[in-house]
């Protein structure tokens, strides 16, 4: 049996799971809490909201994870909301209003989340474009750009981060490193989750840690369907969605391919459509509790190059928990407690071993050809430029700056366009002599 069809013990599913969720929380609950404050939603309605967010990522991640028919990669991914989403949202607030927008955004969702199922395998075919120094290059920026997130969280978005929160972030760091280096077996994999549970803890005395998530959450609050509004189609909104859904079926596919390289089973065709399948109907199913669409998360494509732990039911798990954790706000208000700059110090172990992932499969191509230099140090300039200056890209069209404002997006763009430039001369170029490796006698 594959590591990724083994099935661990009940306690090593539930901590396994719980770390993963910790490693996405933070990333599936800031789209609704800035969708949330645009539309001018009381707080007991941007708890829904959050809510229905952490519901419908369970569901996404349990259809990806276990599968059912042609619907789920059987991969362990993670699906979550997605941040290309939040630019096109904004874009309709101020366009419909605060009081209406809703209803059209899950309108253009609906639509979207329907057009990714439908355009899945035809999608999947392209992988043909996606050898290892494209894939690499890809991989490698998926890493660089997540490492921006997790000095935000050190610094808990501020300009510069403070003594207390440099002091929280290198104690979990150390903490991670120290238990993946000194521990053994299963409690090495769970290094991230028993960083963050010391990071917690030294935070407590401190200050730092904000326990109003855990004591206002209510007991019990799961969305009804349509409970912001039923879906309203708009010809504009349905464009600049199906945009989005091009950026998630390209980032999916990225990590997806990402994530075989990983647990060493090579991506094909048909998991590829499978998963953007589920990427689909999580996306259509969402709009009905509230949710927003869905994509594949990389930090935990990360996290399984970090613990090893390659099982698929281990991330199913995390689905689960996040069922609960949006059926009951007071069990999510637990996750919450784990303070920004502690998240901050796992992720910077947590997103480097993405970026290390890259460099791997990178190593899978030959880099005595120049072309193959050109293509990876181009597309890696183009995606990192929204990573160095996120408004570089402001006088741009909105429908442009969906796919450009992601470095990802940007930069998987650019690497497939030069490998179809510079990948027959590639292929042409003979070998330097001085970098040839000698005949064996």
């Amino acid at each position: 049996m594959h590591p990724v069809d083994a099935k661990p013990p009940t306690g090593q599913l539930i901590a396994g799971g719980l770390q993963h969720v910790a490693a996405m929380y933070a990333g599936v609950v800031a789209p609704p809490l800035i969708i949330g404050a645009a539309v001018g939603l009381s707080a007991g309605q941007l708890s829904l909201l959050i809510s229905a967010s952490l519901f419908t990522a369970g569901l996404a991640t349990m259809l990806q994870t276990i599968g059912v028919w042609r619907f789920g990669a059987r991969l362990p991914l993670v699906n979550g909301v997605t941040f290309a989403t939040v630019a096109p949202v904004l874009a309709i607030v101020d366009q419909r209003g605060p009081d209406a927008a809703l209803g059209v955004v899950y309108g253009a969702t609906l639509v979207a989340g329907l057009l990714i199922v439908l355009a899945a395998p035809f999608f999947s075919r392209l992988t043909r474009y996606f050898p290892p120094i494209v894939t690499g290059t890809v991989i490698t920026l998926i890493g660089v750009s997540l490492l921006p997130v997790a000095v935000g969280w050190i610094s808990d978005q501020q300009p510069s981060a403070g003594g207390t929160n440099l002091l929280l972030a290198g104690v979990t760091l150390i903490a991670v490193l120290a238990c993946t280096r000194f521990l053994s077996g299963f409690w090495s994999r769970v290094a991230l989750l028993l960083g963050l549970v010391v990071g917690t803890l030294v935070a407590w005395p401190l200050g730092e840690v904000d326990s109003s998530s855990l004591t206002e959450a209510p007991a019990f609050g799961i969305v009804t369907p349509f409970h912001f509004g039923a879906p309203v189609f708009d010809i504009a909104a349905i464009i600049s969605m199906a945009i989005v859904a091009v950026v998630i079926m390209a980032e999916s596919t990225a990590d997806m391919i990402a994530l075989g390289e990983v647990v060493e089973r090579p991506t094909s065709e048909r998991t590829i459509a499978d998963g953007l399948r589920a990427d689909g109907l999580g996306t259509a199913v969402a709009t009905m509790f509230g949710g927003f669409a869905c994509t594949a998360f990389a930090q935990n494509v990360g996290l399984v190059a970090l613990t090893r732990m390659f099982s698929r039911y281990v991330v199913a798990a995390s689905g689960f928990i996040l069922v609960l954790l949006g059926m009951f706000p007071v069990a999510g208000g637990i996750v919450a407690l784990v303070p920004q700059p502690v998240l901050g110090g796992a992720g910077l172990v947590l997103f480097g071993g993405v970026a290390v992932a890259g460099l791997r499969t990178l190593a899978k191509a030959s880099f005595e050809r120049p072309a193959n230099i050109t293509i990876v140090a181009a597309a890696l300039g183009i995606g990192l430029i929204p990573i160095a200056s996120p408004d570089f890209y402001e006088g741009f069209p909105a429908t442009m700056r969906t796919i450009l404002d992601s470095g990802i997006s940007a930069g998987c763009l650019a690497a497939v366009v030069l490998n179809l430039i510079f990948g027959d001369r590639a292929r042409r170029d003979p070998v330097p002599e001085e970098t040839k490796e000698p005949t064996p006698t």
